[in-house]
C-alpha cells in the first residue's frame, strides 16, 4: 500500500468513526431533544411513569390547591388536555392561575406528574416561548396579547 492510500484509508477510518459517535449521541438524546411536552402530547405519547421530561402549558384556573405544608397542587392545561401536577417546595413569586408555566419532574403510577422544579413566567404578559408555540401548533393560543409587546416597555400609563 502506497502513502497515499494509507493516509486515504486513515481519514476514511477517521471520519466513520465520528460519525458512528455523532449517531450515537444524537440517539442517546433523542427523547430529551424537546424542550417540554404538553397535557396532549404526553397523552398521546402514553409516558411511562418514572420518565422524567418537562411539562408545559397554562396553570387552569381555579386548580391551584395548597396541601400540607408545603405541597402544592394544580392541574396544567394547553386547552385541549389536563395533567394534574403535585409539587412540594416554595413557588416562584410569579407563579399564578392562568399564566405559562413549565415543571420538570416525572409522571406518578396514578397519572399525576410529580414536579421537583416549577419555573413560572417573566411578567404579566410574557409566556414561555416553547409554550406559546405549543399552544398555537394546538390552535388554543389565546391571543397576542398573552405576549409582550415593543410598547409596553416604553412607558405606557394606564
Amino acid at each position: 500500500m502506497t502513502r497515499k492510500q494509507r493516509r486515504g484509508v486513515l481519514i476514511g477510518t477517521c471520519l466513520l468513526v465520528l460519525g458512528v459517535a455523532v449517531g450515537l449521541v444524537l440517539y442517546a438524546m433523542r427523547d430529551s431533544i424537546v424542550f417540554f411536552y404538553s397535557p396532549s402530547e404526553v397523552a398521546k405519547m402514553q409516558i411511562a411513569p418514572g420518565q422524567r421530561f418537562r411539562l408545559g402549558g397554562l396553570v387552569e384556573t381555579g386548580s391551584v390547591v395548597r396541601g400540607q405544608g408545603a405541597t402544592i397542587h394544580f392541574v396544567v392545561t394547553d386547552k385541549v388536555s389536563n395533567l394534574p401536577v403535585t409539587y412540594t417546595g416554595v413557588l416562584p413569586d410569579l407563579f399564578r392561575e392562568g399564566q405559562g408555566v413549565v415543571a420538570e419532574g416525572m409522571l406518578g403510577a396514578d397519572g399525576t406528574f410529580q414536579a421537583d422544579n416549577v419555573l413560572a413566567k417573566h411578567d404579566e404578559k410574557y409566556m414561555p416561548p416553547e409554550v406559546a408555540k405549543k399552544l398555537k401548533e394546538e390552535g388554543v393560543w389565546r391571543g397576542e396579547e398573552q405576549a409582550a409587546t415593543p410598547g409596553d416597555a416604553q412607558g405606557k400609563v394606564n
